[in-house]
Formats: C-alpha cells, sequence, structure tokens
C-alpha cells in the first residue's frame, strides 16, 4: 500500500496557507476545514439560500433537495437502513441530550439502571443526572484496569443488574484509546439493554457501520469530521427513535395543532422543530464526501506514525507524566510535566505557537479517578506531519526546562 501523502492533504486546507508557523494539535476540539466544505457552504448562501421543506418556489425546492441530500449522504457514511433514521441536531451533545430527555418520558421508569464509563464525556454524563435525580434511575459506572482503558470483566458484572441503557464512548476524548465498542454493544444487547455509542472522536477515526455494530444510537458532531460547526447528527433505529419525546417543540415537528392536542410529524421531521442548520448539514455532506476519497487506513498508518514519534521523543523529556496509552489510540495524547498545572504548560506552548488544550476536558470525573487536577492534550488529524510532532516535542522541552530551573 502506497505511504499517505500528507502535503496533499494538507494543501486542501486554507488555514495552513494563512497560518503556516502554527502547528496545530487541538483537533479532538475541533478540525480545520477543507476547502470543499468551505465552497459547499459558500455556495448555498451565493445560491440557494431559502428554508427547507415549506416553500412553494424553486428556491425552497432546490434547498429541500440539497439538505436531503445531505441527509442521505449521512446515512450511507454511517451504514443506516434508511435516511430517516438520521436526525440532525446542533452537535454531539444536543444529540446525547435527546435521546437521555427524550427516553426518561418514555422508557425509563423510577428503579430502572444506566450503565455509564469512568471515561465518559460530561455530555454523556450530567443529560443522565438531570432526570435521574428527578425520577429515581440509578446510574452505574464501570471502572477502568491500570492502562486505564474499560475494565470489561467489572462491565460484565454490572449488565448483571440489568440496565434499561448502556452508554459509552466509542474513543476517549482525553485519551485517545479506541474502546472495543462491537463487543460492548453484543454484551449490552445480550443483557436487554439499548446501546448508545458517543462517536464524537470515533466518526472521524473510523467509518462507522451502525448495521453491523448492531447499536441503538451513534451520535457524532460535524466539525471534528472536518465539518462546520452547529451541525451533529443523531442516528437511532427506528423503533428507538420513535419511543424519544422530542425536546423542542415547534414548526416542522408537528402533524396538526390545536390548542386542545397536538400530534407530531413522522421521522425524522417529529426530532427537527424549527429551522434546521441547513448549510451545516451541506457542509457535513461535503466533508464525507471529500472525506472517502482519501484511504481510511492509510490515514491510519501515518496517524499511527505521528503516534510512534511523539511517544518515542517523550521519552527524551524528564519530568513528563504520559497518561495515554500508546496501543489501541485514535490519535491523542493527555500528559502532564510533573508538579506543574497544565495550563502554564499550555501557556508556554502556545507562546511557541504549538496549539494544544489544557484542562479537565469535559470529563472531571474522569481526572478525579485519575488523582490528576488535569492535562494537556495533544491530538493529531490526518494534517499533521512529522514536523509538528518535533515542534511540539521541542516546545514541551523548553517548557519543562523553564517550569523546573
Amino acid at each position: 500500500m502506497p505511504a499517505f501523502d500528507v502535503q496533499q492533504f494538507r494543501q486542501q486546507f486554507a488555514f495552513f496557507q494563512q497560518q503556516p508557523d502554527w502547528v496545530y494539535l487541538d483537533n479532538a476540539a475541533t478540525m480545520h476545514k477543507p476547502q470543499a466544505v468551505i465552497d459547499a457552504v459558500t455556495q448555498f448562501y451565493q445560491r440557494h439560500n431559502s428554508n427547507v421543506h415549506r416553500g412553494a418556489h424553486q428556491l425552497s425546492q432546490q434547498a429541500t433537495m440539497l439538505f436531503e441530500q445531505a441527509r442521505t449522504s449521512v446515512a450511507a457514511y454511517v451504514n443506516a437502513a434508511h435516511s430517516d433514521e438520521i436526525i440532525f441536531t446542533s452537535g454531539a451533545t444536543a444529540a446525547l441530550n435527546q435521546i437521555a430527555f427524550g427516553l426518561m418520558h418514555t422508557v425509563l421508569k423510577p428503579g430502572d439502571r444506566i450503565l455509564l464509563t469512568q471515561l465518559e464525556h460530561h455530555a454523556n454524563i450530567v443529560p443522565w443526572q438531570l432526570h435521574c435525580q428527578r425520577h429515581g434511575v440509578i446510574i452505574d459506572v464501570v471502572p477502568l484496569t491500570p492502562q486505564h482503558t474499560v475494565d470489561l470483566v467489572a462491565y460484565q458484572k454490572l449488565l448483571a443488574l440489568k440496565p434499561k441503557v448502556v452508554s459509552f464512548s466509542h474513543i476517549s476524548n482525553v485519551l485517545g484509546h479506541i474502546q472495543p465498542v462491537a463487543q460492548m454493544v453484543a454484551q449490552a444487547k445480550a443483557a436487554g439493554a439499548i446501546t448508545m455509542i458517543d462517536g464524537a472522536q470515533g466518526a472521524v477515526y473510523q467509518q462507522p457501520d451502525v448495521q453491523q455494530l448492531d447499536c441503538d444510537f451513534y451520535v457524532f458532531s460535524g466539525h471534528k469530521l472536518y465539518g462546520p460547526t452547529g451541525i451533529g447528527v443523531l442516528y437511532g433505529k427506528t423503533q428507538w427513535l420513535e419511543q424519544l419525546t422530542p425536546v423542542f417543540a415547534g414548526g416542522e415537528m408537528i402533524d396538526t395543532v390545536s390548542f386542545v392536542n397536538t400530534t407530531f410529524n413522522k421521522l425524522p421531521f417529529r426530532l427537527e422543530a424549527g429551522t434546521p442548520n441547513i448549510a451545516g448539514a451541506i457542509g457535513l455532506s461535503a466533508a464525507i464526501s471529500w472525506l472517502q476519497k482519501y484511504n481510511t487506513e492509510q490515514i491510519q498508518q501515518h496517524k499511527s506514525l505521528l503516534l510512534k514519534e511523539f511517544y518515542s521523543g517523550l521519552q527524551a523529556i524528564k519530568a513528563i507524566d504520559i497518561l495515554s496509552m500508546p496501543v489501541h489510540n485514535a490519535g491523542i495524547v493527555a500528559l502532564n510535566v510533573a508538579g506543574e498545572h497544565p495550563a502554564d504548560v499550555a501557556e508556554l506552548l502556545n507562546q511557541q505557537q504549538v496549539a494544544v488544550r489544557s484542562g479537565q476536558h469535559c470529563a472531571m470525573p474522569l481526572f478525579s479517578y485519575l488523582a490528576q487536577q488535569g492535562a494537556v492534550r495533544c491530538s493529531f488529524a490526518a494534517y499533521n506531519t512529522l514536523d509538528d510532532v518535533n515542534r511540539c516535542l521541542l516546545a514541551l522541552e523548553q517548557a519543562v526546562e523553564i517550569l523546573t530551573a
């Protein structure tokens, strides 16, 4: 297999021509957008701007066609059985809230259990908590192994408690560890649970096949898949989407309305109240079409090379504490400098024009579990190069020298 051409890939991003001095390693927070995505969004506003599904005029019909084509594109990307199983949201957070709120009023009852893992993002914790506190639903949490991966033995024991919902991340947004999602879904379904996968980090690393996974829900955000911000995807099997009480109500999601009663529209519209992010959906579709021109295995091999070089370089820097394991890692490394605050380390890297994130990365329970105040997170994308790795290592080395002098 030929090597991945990182320079050709990188040239698709205007950001790197506009900001050639920056090393961007904050990709787990958001990715840059290729010109194909920027062009698709711009062309919609310049040529087709109109609202969808409602207008009698040709512009509205064209906008509707583009919007629904985007839904079909996303459905094909995740291998949904029907395009109606794709619900557009403002992001993975909104999708997770829709699931948690929606199930609580239909499926979940007092005394039911929800099973999460210690790795979860706040968006896969807090929505459940809001309703558990009100309705007497119990949350159980799967602990981690010493390698900071989900403890599958403990997971199996907790499944014996017969949780109604099992919800977990495809890839840890803090550590980059890839979870054995196919195995976890199969075990959860054998225990009779509804399964939900947070694919915010997973959808870009590996094209998800929701039919093969057999998960009931899968969510992700467009901006972490080289697409626009403000657009997300909630995939759900039809039988479970129909069980969700809508979080938002208003135009488009209704069938009939009176002051006495309202009936809801069919899927997917019943879960898409109001004017959707039309340009965002079109931009996400463009991102998917553009990304599929590249070989996923080549991209994964390229990122593995970057990780290997990064880990090798980190070993030579004193006082570095690495929280992420190099194996089964999607391209995210969390680290600390012993005795130093992660924000100080990140600021010194910022002064060297190396963009990383510091803090607790919307995963406070994980850092409490790890007994860490936070971490510096370096997250790699396909457009990163070995020069990026070397510049980050040099900046880290200089930061350590300054902080430990």
